[in-house]
């Protein structure tokens, strides 16, 4: 998992509260269980009008101003629904690396940290303020410094966010489950040396 520090990246407003795993990866492509690939099969049934992938000119996503979209702003209950893990591996194989939401279904914000996302939680205020700053200033960049816990723009913009200092150590680390248990790796072998098992 590569160290997430500071990154800035192209905002997409995606207008909606309670997207749930499934619309963020339908259970047919629940098959694979390598963690590439999921990125073509993200939003599948918005996305695409028909399963030979004609992209759908209406999503979001498929706008050419929103192009390579690496932040994506939404609204209330993101993630909700069953605990797939494959929806974050959509979300990061697709090139989206920080979510913004009002709120997140607590099964899908752990999921997403494991797998190199940063979901933000801000108040709705602030959710809003970002939807309308988006459409003044269209193409609208945002950069998220993970360290101070800060969001930035080019016209002033400074909002902090609250995070975990767990989470956020293993974000800036790129540390994800195995990561963090390979940091006692000597311990381990001394364990399992002492008694027999190596």
């Amino acid at each position: 998992m590569e160290p997430f520090v500071s990154f800035t990246g192209l905002a997409a407003p995606f207008d909606r509260s309670d997207i749930d795993t499934d619309q963020l990866m339908p259970k047919q492509f629940l098959k694979l269980v390598q963690r590439t690939g999921f990125g073509k099969y993200l939003f599948f049934d918005w996305r695409y009008l028909d399963e030979r992938y004609t992209p759908n000119p209406d999503f979001v996503l498929n706008k050419p101003e929103y192009k390579g979209a690496a932040i994506l702003l939404s609204r209330q209950n993101f993630g909700c629904g069953s605990s797939r893990e494959h929806a974050p591996w959509g979300l990061a194989d697709f090139g989206l690396k920080v979510i913004i939401a009002s709120s997140f279904a607590d099964i899908f914000y752990n999921n997403a940290f494991k797998n190199g996302l940063l979901p933000i939680k801000l108040p709705e205020e602030q959710i809003e303020d970002l939807f309308q700053r988006e459409v003044k200033r269209k193409p609208y960049q945002l950069t998220v410094n993970l360290e101070e816990q800060l969001i930035t723009d080019s016209t002033g913009l400074s909002i902090s966010f609250e995070l975990d200092a767990f989470r956020k150590n293993c974000l800036l680390k790129g540390l994800d489950d195995i990561g963090i248990t390979l940091q006692h790796e000597g311990k381990i072998v001394e364990y399992e040396k002492t008694h027999g098992i190596i």
